[in-house]
């Protein structure tokens, strides 16, 4: 049988888990997606096809979108609107995933806060003078950062 701290630290660790391997298709596509959209390579591969569409259509001996670029325009644009939907698509699924880890810190820090607790009060020390002096310091931090704020450089 598993301690209860065990059985917590399973549990984070399969939610993880499930949570990298459940993903859908789609959402791994367009994870990826996102991923080399961001990436220097997908810079010099828009930087080679706009080049070459221009000087083929400048230079070349069939015209098919001449200046100012009409089709070109309309796939750049085209291009910018799936990749927004894919960039934001990936910002949710990390929100999610950061909601998951925040909700686990704060478990986390209560549970450090009871047992700090605990070990204080066998310790014969006294949790709310610690508290009091936590803010005052707190206070004093403050006080200091909003005076090198408030001062012209």
């Amino acid at each position: 049988m598993l301690d209860p701290k065990d059985q917590r630290i399973r549990a984070r660790h399969e939610l993880l888990v499930l949570g990298r391997t459940r993903q859908r298709f789609q959402d791994r596509a367009a994870d990826r997606i996102t991923a080399f959209s961001g990436s220097m390579p997908f810079i010099y591969l828009h930087l080679v096809w706009f080049v070459g569409w221009i000087v083929f259509n400048v230079a070349g001996p069939s015209r098919f979108d001449p200046f100012p670029f009409g089709l070109l325009t309309l796939v750049v644009s085209l291009e910018a609107i799936f990749l927004s939907t894919f960039v934001m698509l990936s910002q949710n699924r990390e929100a999610a995933k950061s909601g998951i880890r925040a909700e686990i810190d704060f478990e986390t820090n209560v549970l450090s806060e009871v047992w700090l607790e605990a070990v204080a009060a066998k310790l014969g020390i006294d949790v709310d003078e610690v508290h009091a002096s936590a803010r005052r310091h707190m206070a004093e931090a403050q006080t200091r950062q909003e005076q090198a704020v408030d001062q012209p450089s």
